[in-house]
């Protein structure tokens, strides 16, 4: 079925047969944003939101969901993570935060939607934690910046 993997021959989702691949080591990178009002920005920079930490409790929700991917997405398979890291970078001048969440491992299949999942969560964290100031928070953006190890190489986002 033009070439999803996820697919059998007669059109049925399946999870796809890693078994026979090599260990490689892998590694992939997610980026998201979340704009918001420029009083909410100042508040998670002040560390001054009611309910604690933003970024600290968003770094952690982050890494969790990485670990959590397979029992979200129904056909990823459950992955022995090396590493997960979360990072968050200020955008003052558009009022926004950059979250980028790099997951690795050694293993047959990807880590690509670990990478998204984990900075997506810690996006959606992030609107949670200060819903309760500014519920006109949007998430955009969000997409793979790079992918390596693996039979199909490493992909770099233009």
């Amino acid at each position: 079925m033009s070439g999803l993997t996820h697919f059998d021959k007669k059109g049925a989702a399946h999870m796809v047969d890693v078994g026979g691949k090599d260990v490689t080591e892998r590694e992939a990178t997610a980026t998201t944003s979340i704009r918001m009002a420029p009083g909410t920005l100042q508040l998670i920079q002040d560390g001054d939101a009611k309910k604690g930490d933003v970024l600290g409790v968003a770094r952690l929700a982050g890494i969790m969901a990485a670990k959590k991917t397979a029992d979200l997405i129904p056909l990823c398979h459950p992955l022995a993570l090396s590493n997960v890291t979360v990072e968050f970078i200020i955008h003052e001048a558009d009022n926004r935060i950059e979250v980028q969440a790099t997951c690795k491992l050694k293993g047959r299949t990807g880590v690509e939607m670990e990478a998204l999942t984990a900075a997506s969560i810690a996006a959606l964290t992030i609107y949670d934690m200060c819903k309760a100031v500014d519920r006109g928070m949007t998430i955009v953006e969000t997409k793979l910046l790079k992918k390596t190890g693996g039979k199909s190489g490493t992909y770099e986002a233009s």
